[in-house]
């Protein structure tokens, strides 16, 4: 279960609010490639492009679209951005090009959209530079190889693949409860389990007075009367009765950004 943080209960778009974040270093890798005609990457090897040098060009363009991004994409967070590379690669087998996109910096989010933006931007790049003599280039596997850092950790392409993660097999009478957003940074969690019966009584109302007398740091972050409630991904209020199997979610108030 995973509600979209960048929407409020009314579905409107925001800004997610990062200010309580750690600051941990943070990197991300991303990856594209285009297709061509086998002529057209010979004339990019050969350097007889009449345009110029395509990889260089694309390089720079990467770059500079990594530190643009939250100028393109509307909900992304201005970073301070301390590495970026792009790697261009011909791949005659493909035949294109193969794009590899690092981005790192110490913040308090994460840098794969600057890293997928970098990539992409890049392909497009060696599309324009090569279109008059190949129109039929194909833009292709855009996709985040690995992540590392922050509060969900490393992440990698590969292994999320190889290694699928296998459903929790829920015990009777028991339900998820998860924390998202500042809150999952606040309480050192994302997920717990419990059991029907640990409550006073059967309500999402009844949930929060279980998880505030934990200790002061969850009365002190579950407090807020405006925290929003979510069951089986459905905005609910604090009135529904909770029944074994259900997810519950628990997320911060919103304002924009």
């Amino acid at each position: 279960m995973n509600p979209l943080s960048h929407l409020n209960a009314r579905g409107e778009a925001h800004m997610v609010d990062v200010s309580e974040k750690s600051i941990t270093s943070r990197t991300a890798t991303a990856c594209a490639s285009i297709k061509m005609q086998p002529s057209t990457l010979q004339l990019i090897i050969e350097g007889g492009h009449p345009k110029g040098d395509v990889l260089a060009t694309a390089r720079i363009a990467g770059i500079m679209a990594a530190k643009k991004t939250p100028e393109l994409i509307p909900l992304c967070h201005p970073l301070m951005l301390s590495k970026i590379t792009v790697d261009l690669t011909a791949d005659e087998t493909l035949p294109g090009i193969l794009i590899h996109a690092n981005c790192k910096l110490a913040g308090q989010t994460g840098v794969e959209m600057e890293a997928l933006t970098a990539a992409s931007v890049a392909a497009l790049t060696v599309y324009d530079m090569c279109k008059a003599v190949d129109k039929q280039m194909i833009i292709e596997n855009v996709r985040i190889l690995e992540k590392k850092g922050g509060k969900s950790g490393d992440w990698n392409f590969t292994d999320s693949l190889a290694k699928p993660a296998s459903a929790v097999t829920l015990k009777p009478n028991q339900f998820s409860v998860h924390f998202f957003a500042e809150l999952r940074e606040q309480l050192g969690v994302d997920k717990i389990f419990l059991a029907l019966e640990e409550l006073p009584g059967s309500s999402l109302a009844d949930l929060l007075t279980k998880l505030r007398s934990r200790n002061n740091q969850w009365d002190k972050h579950l407090s807020n009367s405006n925290l929003l409630m979510a069951v089986n991904q459905r905005m609910v209020k604090p009135s529904y009765q909770i029944q074994a199997g259900d997810e519950v979610a628990f997320f911060p108030p919103v304002t924009g950004g």
